[in-house]
């Protein structure tokens, strides 16, 4: 899958977010990138902080591993969490 890069514990995911949606969820593939589907509005960090508390419930890590490393203002972002195999990210896409 290319939409994310693993290194020893290391996972760096490649998202796609379209904010202001009806739901949140996982909403498939868009290129390189896995799409997300958001409630919250792209302002005040809203978008952000439900994009961490989401993966953090989808994937059961704690949110402190996960950290938006570039794009905090776009809608292309990378993600870098801690502690996590590959087989926990297959989970939540092939769901």
């Amino acid at each position: 899958m290319s939409f994310f890069k693993q290194k020893d514990s290391l996972i760096i995911l490649s998202v796609y977010v379209i904010p202001k949606s009806s739901r949140t969820e996982i909403s498939g593939l868009y290129g390189d990138y896995l799409k997300i589907k958001l409630k919250s509005p792209p302002v005040d960090n809203a978008a952000n902080e439900e994009l961490t508390r989401f993966l953090s419930d989808k994937l059961k890590v704690p949110k402190r591993n996960i950290e938006i490393i570039s794009g905090h203002t776009g809608k292309r972002k990378k993600i870098l969490i801690k502690n996590i195999s590959i087989r926990q990210i297959e989970q939540i896409v092939l769901k």
